[in-house]
């Protein structure tokens, strides 16, 4: 698999581009959602990603990319270890196809040792690739519903059970899920939209100038990729560095009462239902605090991140003809003027 297309060198698509790196930034944001025309970039932001993110340190041999200093009490490879060595790997970024079968998905009996040596093994699934790193679905609209069942219970308890043909096993599975999708081809389910923390629209630029950058970006890619990418380079190594330092002061960043209210008050005005809006405005804000060297967060940071926070958490209103992208921009200065 060639490199993927440089994440810095995305034209435009400011919102999905912010999205993904306060993802990276804070996985408890709760993962980002895209819908929007086809050939908009989605796919390749998400792939492009990949390339930013920082290595991490697994513990050797563990399928499940247990950390060394923590491990899971689930894993079943990391419990019976008396030593732990340590070794570093790529963030892991996981494709989920649309037509994987649930085996594929939670795992399955390992049929060559069963068939070999006569032993019963697990072979972990992609939910297993993924802990510690990204699940990615593309058209996640059209996922088939016992899929979907099945990554709202795994994202729920961090954790993926598997008892089928004589196995019982229960390993760590945490990730950050990202979707993307066209909405003319279907909705998504409201309780896997719910576990979204972010949702971003994609258009397609409208701008003669900024179309044109696009094509003679991509052909300048498609015609010599190692070019390209050495041209590309230096920014990516700044959005990375910038990425893992915003990591490192992520906890060092406060957010005033005041803020807070203002937080509820929004959340409020629109009749978002329980608190998790609060709790991903309030995350998602101070992550993006983080990125940009601040302290603390401010009215600024949640004026920029609302819409994507709140707009698939709305009700929908048969007497508001406005999108949810307007009616959160509209409560946004309502309450913060």
């Amino acid at each position: 698999m060639g490199h993927p297309f440089p994440f810095s060198a995305i034209v435009g698509q400011d919102e999905m581009k912010r999205a993904l790196t306060i993802a990276a930034i804070d996985p408890s944001v709760g993962g980002v959602l895209a819908f929007g025309d086809r050939g908009t970039g989605k796919s390749t932001a998400v792939r492009a990603l990949a390339g930013l993110l920082p290595r991490i340190d697994v513990v050797r041999g563990c399928p499940y990319n247990c950390a060394p200093e923590a491990p899971a009490a689930a894993c079943p490879h990391c419990s019976d270890l008396a030593n732990i060595e340590t070794r570093q790997r790529p963030t892991p970024v996981v494709d989920l196809p649309l037509g994987a079968e649930e085996d594929r998905v939670v795992g399955a009996l390992d049929l060559e040792r069963a068939l070999t040596r006569g032993e019963k093994a697990f072979e972990p699934g992609l939910l297993a690739q993924a802990h510690r790193g990204f699940l990615y679905i593309d058209e996640v609209n059209l996922l088939e519903d016992h899929l979907v069942d099945l990554l709202l219970d795994v994202a729920a308890t961090g954790e993926n059970v598997v008892e089928r043909e004589g196995l019982s096993v229960r390993h760590p599975a945490r990730f950050v899920l990202v979707g993307s999708g066209n909405p003319e081809e279907g909705e998504l389910r409201p309780q896997l939209l719910d576990r979204f923390g972010l949702s971003v629209e994609i258009g397609s630029p409208t701008e003669v100038a900024e179309r044109v950058e696009v094509i003679r970006r991509r052909d300048a890619f498609e015609r010599d990729g190692g070019a390209f990418l050495s041209q590309w380079a230096d920014a990516e190594s700044i959005h990375r560095d910038r990425i893992s330092e915003a990591q490192d002061r992520l906890d060092e960043v406060t957010t005033p009462d005041i803020v807070l209210e203002k937080i509820a008050e929004l959340c409020i005005a629109l009749g978002a239902d329980g608190l998790r809006g609060e709790l991903t405005l309030m995350r998602t804000a101070r992550a993006l605090a983080a990125f940009t060297g601040e302290s603390a967060v401010t009215t600024a940071h949640i004026r920029a991140v609302a819409p994507s926070a709140l707009r698939h958490r709305l009700r929908r209103d048969p007497l508001d003809e406005a999108g949810s992208t307007s009616r959160v921009n509209r409560a946004v200065d309502d309450v913060l003027g």
